[in-house]
Order: structure tokens, then sequence, then C-alpha cells
């Protein structure tokens, strides 16, 4: 199954006692992981991604996250510790991972360039807050946007808003630079979009190598921003003020 920026994946291997998930002893694991990795252009999910309802989900999502609370050894009769589970699961549903639901996808209307404006229009700044894939850890930064009008325009807000649908949902970034640049290129019917996402990842700060002082850059440019003139331009008016 396919919709719109999803992909459907492998089901999970199990090992036939109490439906327990295996151990999995592949090198992959950490491989794709520290390397950060991805493996789809499009979000992977299963084909039954959506048949639960967020209520049904938050109530499985608070029982397992329950257990990994107690597994770890913390006390969930203490106050501050016990609604921790519910709390979570709302976050992962309604929060953080709204954007894996296609109903969340923000309404876009288009309308006509009346004022016959040719020159490139850049949002710059766009608060990012996504969510790493391999270890489910924060991913903070900026996004620069970009897209020459063909005879339509958008809402500057409903770039924003864009950019956050495709934050909200288990990313890698160079993935999440891409599907923002792809649905404006839907939306606006024009190739001349140019998207710069500049991050940094917990999973690199706090753990692994954890390097506190790197950022990851990614670029998507298309149609007149493949050229090198118009891509340095792009970069200009992102660099004002810094």
């Amino acid at each position: 199954m396919k919709v719109d920026g999803f992909v459907k994946s492998g089901s999970v291997s199990r090992n036939g006692h109490n439906n327990i998930p295996q151990v999995s002893n592949n090198l992959n694991i950490d491989l794709i992981g520290d390397n950060h990795i991805g493996t789809a252009i499009d979000t992977p999910m299963r084909p039954d991604a959506f048949e639960k309802s967020d209520e049904e989900k938050m109530v499985i999502i608070e029982d397992r996250f329950r257990d990994i609370m107690e597994t770890l050894g913390l006390d969930l009769t203490d106050d501050s510790l016990s609604g921790t589970p519910q709390r979570v699961a709302k976050m992962y549903v309604q929060e953080i991972f709204n954007g894996l639901n296609p109903e969340n996808k923000p309404k876009i209307s288009v309308f006509e360039n009346k004022f016959n404006y040719g020159e490139m229009l850049v949002e710059r700044n766009i608060n990012l807050n996504s969510t790493c894939e391999h270890h489910f850890l924060p991913i903070v930064g900026k996004a620069h946007v970009a897209y020459i009008a063909n005879g339509q325009v958008i809402g500057l807000s409903k770039i924003n808003r864009i950019v956050d649908y495709y934050a909200r949902r288990p990313q890698v970034q160079e993935r999440l630079t891409v599907q923002i640049a792809s649905e404006l290129k839907k939306i606006l019917k024009t190739e001349d979009v140019a998207v710069v996402i500049d991050a940094k990842h917990m999973c690199v700060s706090s753990r692994g190598i954890e390097d506190e002082s790197s950022s990851t850059v990614t670029a998507e440019y298309g149609g007149v921003f493949n050229s090198k003139e118009r891509r340095d331009e792009f970069l200009r008016y992102v660099s004002l003020g810094k």
C-alpha cells in the first residue's frame, strides 16, 4: 500500500513464544542506525497502519510504555511517573507523530499570481522539530524554502505547515527534505522549488559519537534552482542577517 508519501514495509519476525519479537543479532541494525542511513524515499508503513483509531493506538502505546518503564526499574506508583505512560502515548499519536496520518495533512489552497511576481519567494528560518527514526531522538533545526511561481501561489504560513506535517513522523533528514520539496512541486505545479534543512540530531549529540557541535545540512533543488546562479541567489537570501 502506498498512501501519499508512504510505502508498505515488511512485518516484524516472531519467535513463536508468547508473541515476543526476536532479538536480532544482525549487525546491519547498528550499522544503519549509527550511520543514519535511510532505506526508502517514502515513509515505511504497514498496510494496516490506519485500521486502529488514535484512541486505540494510545491505549496500546500506554500499556507498552508502562512495560518499558517497569523493565527499567522505575517506580510507577510515584506521582511524578504514574501518568508518564499516558502522556507519552498522547504525545506520540497526537503530537510529534501526527504527520503519519494523512488525515492530518494541511489543507492547501492555491491562488492566482495576480501580481505577476516572477522572482523567487523565500521562506527562511522555519522552525523544524522532527524525530530520528533510528533512535527516536529529536531532530531540531531550521528549514529554508523557496519557489518561483508558475501562475499560482500559496499563503506563506502554508509553507510552514507543510514542513511541520512531514517533520511530525519518524524521519531521516534526507527523506524529509525530498518530501517537502515534492509536496510543494505538486501543489504549485512547478519544478522551481528549493529546500535546505540545517538541523542538529540528538542521536549524534547525546549518544554514539556524542558530538554536540555539528549539524547536518541537506538540500533539494528543482527546475531553475539547478543552475548555479539561481541556487547561489537562494543561498544568499537564506544567509541574510547571519
